[in-house]
């Protein structure tokens, strides 16, 4: 069973995450390239109920989601339970029987465990098995489930149930005679995955609309799949539906060290949103070093990922440790086709964080890498005050600068990486291992109101073959705040480089700092990006 959180007053976003265990190319008529040749009738989908096998590919869904686009949205069905309404408690007395997993006699590696409906989770999903272009239903019903307490007498009075929650797929990802899950979709259009020796943490979804907006956030929701078992990989087709649009989704999953994920997403707009996210990624932050003093907590860290890394297309890389603000903060990161982006756990110490339960020293770092040109837009980072890491409460996506309208259409496609991620000992650059913030002035004498003193620690690259005596500089800037005094050297006993900066900001101010290493006419370091809210 997947480990549930307790009662929270913020079920969109932590709950999600917890309860699961492309080229922004304009389209038909907008100056790129269409969906489907112009004048190819499209091909359509039976309708759903069919229990005969049915064909199915790829460009038949984008068809039949590009029509649903142009209807009204059809109300969300909630179906009476038959084991009556489930609660927390209740949710998880239930689990899926191993042996019942789908394709367990298949020639594949892959098996396919289903998700009950039940407490957060009571809208159905239909899935579909795809074999040489064929759809053949899954059917599934309290014969698959365990059911633990007082829920087994029950259970046993019933034999078919509306259909199921969402579903997780196992593989021999770590050892290859056992089956370790590898992905799991539950939730709106939420889904997670893991690479080798990670354990569950951020999760992604498959679009974004409105989020942190003048508007309510709108969560689209995967309603369908289809799934295609290989050899090396998996592929996965899904339908999704919202107010504001529908799409037609192709995810195609191959485990490893990495578990990679290659994303087709074909997007329909019924109405133009405030704002699009695309490749969106949640995660959470609670405290590190830099703002450590603010818990009481036995625990050095607690998060799933501590920054986020923007790989820009001239190769420059951005490093922005992650942050528990104030108050709601955002911060945009302006950007034109970029080589990637993603939440990263980069510190992989036990000792940095001495939780042998929640392990954050194993939870996994994601990276976007667009695929095809991706044009102007902007990567978003949306940072939300929270007092509990059953919150999450960090948000990052890519924003196309091009406006949408209704009726417009879009294609985005991407990878997605899954793994420990770790810096590339090859690089040319130094990398930030570790922000640490405090009390700003000289240690030992009183602070002076409205100061803050940062403290960045850097290795890899060139600045490793260096000598504490060596010609380079930093390069730092704030805006919104002064800069008191900045530092530069070789700490002896770790051979790693520190920065250090102390900042003066009037009260309330949002400061926005960088920071890299310069010498030898070019850049030493990746570029340290921090939003100091003095609050």
């Amino acid at each position: 069973m997947p480990d549930f959180p307790t009662s929270s007053p913020r079920v969109d976003r932590r709950f999600l995450l917890r309860a699961i265990g492309a080229s922004a190319t304009l389209l038909a008529g907008l100056g790129g390239a269409p969906l489907r040749a112009q004048g190819e009738p499209p091909r359509v989908i039976p309708p759903a109920g069919t229990d005969a096998p049915t064909p199915f590919d790829f460009d038949m869904l984008t068809a039949e989601m590009r029509a649903r686009a142009t209807e009204d949205p059809a109300p969300v069905e909630k179906p009476a339970l038959p084991l009556g309404p489930l609660g927390y408690d209740d949710y998880r007395l239930i689990g899926f029987k191993p042996e019942r997993a789908r394709w367990r006699d298949a020639k594949t590696p892959f098996k396919l465990h289903a998700f009950h409906m039940g407490w957060l989770f009571e809208e159905p999903v239909q899935l579909f098995h795809l074999q040489d272009g064929m759809a053949r239903p899954m059917e599934f019903g309290t014969q698959d489930f365990e059911y633990h307490g007082r829920l087994g007498e029950k259970a046993r009075e019933v034999a078919e149930l509306p259909g199921v929650a969402g579903f997780r797929l196992n593989a021999p990802l770590n050892r290859p005679d056992r089956e370790d899950e590898l992905v799991a979709f539950l939730g709106a259009s939420y889904f997670r995955a893991l690479g080798r020796d990670s354990r569950y943490g951020l999760s992604a979804r498959g679009v974004a609309i409105d989020t942190a907006t003048s508007n309510a956030e709108e969560f689209p929701r995967f309603t369908r799949f289809w799934l295609e078992p290989g050899a090396e990989a998996v592929t996965i087709y899904a339908a999704l539906e919202s107010e504001t649009l529908t799409g037609a989704y192709r995810l195609v999953v191959r485990p490893g060290a990495e578990t990679e994920i290659e994303v087709t997403a074909r997007l329909f707009f019924r109405r133009a949103p405030e704002q699009l996210g695309v490749a969106p990624l949640t995660s959470m932050y609670l405290f590190s070093e830099t703002n450590r003093a603010a818990f009481d907590d036995y625990r050095p860290a607690v998060h799933d990922s501590d920054g986020l890394r923007i790989e820009r297309r001239d190769g420059d890389v951005l490093w922005r440790p992650l942050s528990n603000p104030p108050r709601l903060a955002s911060s945009y990161f302006g950007e034109e086709s970029p080589r990637g982006f993603g939440l990263h756990q980069r510190d992989r110490a036990f000792a940095s964080y001495q939780d042998s339960g929640a392990r954050y020293d194993r939870r996994p770092s994601l990276r976007i890498e667009p695929i095809g040109d991706w044009g102007r837009g902007a990567v978003r980072l949306v940072e939300i005050p929270t007092d509990l890491e059953a919150n999450d409460n960090i948000v990052a996506f890519w924003v196309p600068e091009a406006q949408i309208a209704a009726g417009d259409e879009r294609e985005f496609a991407y990878r997605m990486r899954w793994g420990d991620l770790p810096p590339d000992p090859d690089a040319e650059i130094a990398y930030v291992v570790e922000t640490r913030a405090g009390a700003g002035g000289v240690s030992g004498v009183e602070s002076e109101a409205g100061t803050r003193k940062f403290v960045i620690d850097l290795k890899g690259g060139a600045l490793d073959r260096l000598t504490a005596d060596a010609q380079i500089a930093l390069r730092a800037q704030a805006h919104g705040g002064e800069i008191l005094s900045q530092t530069l050297e070789r700490i002896e006993a770790s051979g790693q480089w520190r920065a250090v900066l102390d900042v003066a900001a009037p009260e309330g101010a949002t400061v926005e700092l960088s920071a890299h290493v310069a010498g030898f006419g070019r850049k030493l370091s990746e570029t340290w990006l921090y939003q100091w809210i003095n609050a």
